[in-house]
């Protein structure tokens, strides 16, 4: 019965996912494969809404919060060989020399890497991939596509994925029981970590295919380029600032029983006062857009196996 019940909710799922997507007549610019994107987010969302997340509520609810930091910080740990790896290939030195030093503090001093040492004696987290190394060397994005199960991805990511696999530490794990149960431990647990974020997202997303898609390629342009990079241009509308200003200026702008704000006397104005005397309209904070930052609010995408942040 529980069978012949769950194959019904996933035929459901796939035929309300169709019908979303047959609804896409012109993909968005920069997204050819809109979709079918569309149609394989929606899958993952269900399969996440329906076994992932229940799964990540129970682990919070039955491991302590310690327990659940040393998990991450035994994984994280682990990651930063990769990490360090590809930051050498990037010719990064000084970055990969201090992923390495994270390693070997963290290993010795933080008990195989359960206690992250490393980032109170000042060594900062790197994040890390051969997708990164290839855009690195100026290797286009291509496409952006979402991989099933996997989420957001580019085609040049995906193909960094078989690399990725390969020099993840517990690919190498005996026997391939261990490495896989070691797989799903981690991908729990980094389920569990992004409860939060998840729940963000449901609450501010109108359009959360949108959202994840820009935040995501504005994410890993922000990684290539070290914080100097823009998100690509898909002809739409920027992203709301869910920043605290945003979020201020939003809510005035939706209020419909606000009182009038007096004219500022020209006298007393910095600037010269409208000829009408109406209050001009406030000047966007100093340094502000409208998009999510690059480095804030955006889960960093992490390969299977390479958990790099802890969201409290």
């Amino acid at each position: 019965m529980q069978a012949k019940g769950m194959r019904r909710a996933i035929t459901i799922a796939c035929v309300v996912a169709l019908a979303g997507c047959a609804t896409v007549t012109t993909p968005t610019k920069g997204d050819p494969f809109e979709s079918y994107n569309r149609t394989m987010f929606t899958i993952n969302d269900k399969i996440d809404q329906y076994a992932l997340k229940p799964v990540a509520k129970g682990y919070v609810f039955v491991v302590p919060e310690p327990v659940r930091n040393s998990v991450t910080n035994f994984f994280s740990n682990i990651g930063d060989v990769y990490i360090a790896a590809n930051n050498l290939l990037q010719l990064k030195i000084a970055d990969g020399v201090s992923d390495i030093m994270r390693v070997a503090i963290n290993t010795v001093f933080g008990v195989g890497g359960l206690f992250d040492v490393a980032t109170i004696a000042k060594l900062p987290k790197h994040a890390g991939d051969f997708g990164l190394t290839l855009g690195h060397y100026g290797v286009p994005s291509g496409p952006y596509v979402v991989l099933p199960l996997l989420g957001p991805s580019t085609v040049r990511d995906t193909s960094g994925l078989v690399v990725d696999y390969f020099g993840n530490p517990l690919t190498y794990v005996s026997p391939d029981s261990v490495s896989w149960a070691l797989y799903g431990v981690n991908l729990i647990n980094t389920r569990a970590n992004l409860l939060g974020a998840s729940d963000v997202l449901a609450d501010a997303a109108l359009d959360k295919y949108s959202f994840v898609r820009n935040a995501y390629l504005q994410r890993r342009q922000y990684l290539i380029s070290g914080g100097d990079g823009n998100m690509p241009d898909y002809g739409e509308a920027p992203l709301p600032n869910y920043g605290e200003e945003g979020a201020a200026a939003a809510e005035g702008a939706s209020a419909t029983a606000a009182p009038a704000v007096p004219a500022v006397p020209a006298s007393t104005a910095e600037g010269a006062a409208p000829a009408s005397g109406a209050a001009a309209a406030p000047a966007p904070a100093s340094g502000s857009a409208n998009t999510v930052p690059g480095n804030q609010y955006v889960p960093p995408r992490a390969p299977p196996g390479f958990p790099s942040f802890r969201l409290r």
